[in-house]
Order: structure tokens, then C-alpha cells, then sequence
């Protein structure tokens, strides 16, 4: 299994609760959902993927579950993991597909 197939199924069912239309994506080893063409949240393995806004990026990575996406060993410029951990609910997990989908909109 190359991502958590659970939280793929998470995921797909908090989908559903938006307007807009997502699509599906392998990137990354996991899985991508994607708004427009642009990146929201993912899944590498067991973790979350979000891309998050520059200006709340810092704000996020205080927090115990999330850190910095270091996919190429290195930090990347707006993603960070969250961890199992700090999306145990479905309230959890909706924040940060929503804020992965303010950070796709504000590409557009």
C-alpha cells in the first residue's frame, strides 16, 4: 500500500460536503486531490499532505502533529504533513482540506 487507503476514504466523503469539483491524482508515491488543477491535500504514506498559504504556514507548523514536507529531504515552500494524530476527527480533517482549498483558489 503506498498511501493509507482509510484516509483516501476520509477524504473522498469530506469532498463531497463542497461545491466545487476535485479530482484525483497520483503524485508524490500517494495520492492528490486537486481543485482546478491546483494541489489542496494529499496522502504520502500515513501522513496528510496540505498546501497551505504562505502567511498561515507558521501558524500550523506550531502545532504538534503538523511539520514541515521534507519529501526531498528538504523543507517545501507552502506543504506540511500532518500526522494521523491531528486529524483523529472529521473536523480535523475538514479544516485543513479547507485549508488546502483556500490555497488552490488563490492560485486561480
Amino acid at each position: 500500500m503506498a498511501f493509507n487507503e482509510q484516509l483516501a476514504n476520509r477524504i473522498r466523503e469530506q469532498l463531497k460536503l463542497f461545491p466545487e469539483a476535485f479530482t484525483e491524482k497520483k503524485m508524490f508515491g500517494g495520492i492528490c486531490y486537486l481543485y482546478n488543477g491546483k494541489m489542496t491535500v494529499g496522502i504520502v504514506k500515513e501522513d496528510l499532505m496540505v498546501r497551505i498559504l504562505s502567511d498561515k504556514i507558521e501558524a500550523e507548523l506550531v502545532k504538534d502533529n503538523v511539520r514541515p514536507m521534507d519529501f526531498t529531504k528538504r523543507p517545501m515552500k507552502e506543504f506540511v504533513y500532518v500526522s494521523q494524530d491531528g486529524i483523529t476527527t472529521e473536523i480535523e480533517l475538514l479544516y485543513y482540506i479547507e485549508l488546502g482549498l483556500e490555497h488552490a483558489k488563490s492560485k486561480l
